[in-house]
């Protein structure tokens, strides 16, 4: 905030407040007011009124909200920063609050909603008063020069939004939605938002520094990789212990479960350097070329196994053979022969 800035809104407050006084105390304002308003210059100048018409609606805050937001956002992506669009809701914000607070306190009704010829109109239930399409037009069209880059483009944008501004304002009252009074408290109310602004521009300096962090912190998880998945080997002991019941941990957990012993060559810890645990380092390093070992399975005894045919031999007993076992020659054999 230089001290020529610091002047300017000074003095733009000490107009403000002798407007308001004016319009409560003294009866000069008002009588303008109303002098105006009985002119009735769209009746004076008809042919105006339909090109007014549509002229005025570069004062409504919602279309000129959107057209300055659309350039000030190409200008954002274009300087990679967003001062711009921060610096116009920060405007905007500022006049929402203070011309709204403004109007709704003093409640001053407008031109055709007036009562009593040669009143104030004030504390009726009204809200016009500031015009809140002259400040709309004198902050939305004002912000293009505050952020202008350059002297000349400052200087052209500046008189852009004075021209809009006067014309705005100037249209408001000839259609007879305000008084003379509302329209200078809004030239007054919009450029004290204007006036303001440097002293907020280190809220805007955090609030891009605070948006751009959690962009990066945003941007830095959804890139970020995924956790790999567990290798097959690492989860093919425990499937096998919940698919048969057996305890994981490889070939030599399964034989300690069956009773059985390590084969000779080597531990449990040495199987499972050949490959036999399921292990990473096992599956992986394979040096041994011998074949992986597999316990011997439990198997019962003969007497222990169900008979799967009637018992006893199914061939009849005969005497006259020999036994294999006796050898050919000899006496036993021959007497059983008879020969």
């Amino acid at each position: 905030m230089s001290r020529t800035r610091k002047v300017l809104f000074g003095s733009a407050v000490g107009f403000y407040a002798a407007i308001v006084l004016a319009v409560l105390v003294s009866d000069r304002l008002v009588r303008l007011d109303w002098q105006v308003m009985l002119f009735r210059p769209y009746k004076q100048w008809p042919v105006l009124h339909p090109y007014l018409d549509y002229f005025v609606v570069l004062g409504q805050r919602g279309p000129t909200a959107v057209l300055v937001a659309a350039w000030l956002g190409w200008r954002s992506w274009r300087q990679r920063t967003l001062r711009p669009l921060l610096a116009l809701g920060v405007s905007l914000l500022l006049l929402n609050t203070t011309v709204g607070a403004v109007k709704y306190g003093l409640g001053r009704l407008g031109p055709h909603y007036a009562t009593t010829v040669g009143s104030a109109e004030m504390f009726a239930g009204g809200d016009i008063f500031p015009s809140g399409h002259t400040a709309n037009a004198v902050v939305t069209w004002g912000i293009l020069a505050y952020l202008a880059t350059t002297p000349n483009a400052r200087r052209v944008l500046s008189l852009v939004a004075a021209a809009f501004a006067l014309g705005v304002g100037g249209t408001t009252v000839y259609l007879g939605t305000h008084w003379v009074s509302d329209v200078l408290l809004g030239w007054t109310a919009g450029l004290l938002i204007l006036l303001a602004l440097p002293w907020f521009e280190p809220f805007i300096a955090t609030a891009e520094r605070w948006i751009l962090d959690h962009r990066d912190r945003f941007k830095e998880r959804r890139t970020a990789p995924a956790a790999p998945l567990p290798h097959p080997a690492y989860a093919q002991p425990a499937a096998a212990s919940r698919n048969t019941g057996q305890p994981a941990g490889g070939t030599a957990a399964r034989e300690a479960a069956a009773g059985g012993a390590a084969p000779p060559g080597g531990t449990a810890a040495g199987r499972s350097d050949l490959g036999t645990s399921g292990g990473a380092g096992a599956a992986g390093n394979r040096t041994d070329p011998r074949p992986p070992h597999y316990p011997p399975r439990p198997h019962t005894a003969r007497s222990e196994r169900s008979p799967v045919s009637p018992t006893g031999s199914r061939r009849p007993p005969h005497s006259d053979r020999t036994s294999r076992s006796v050898p050919l020659g000899s006496t036993a054999h021959r007497g059983h022969t008879g020969g």
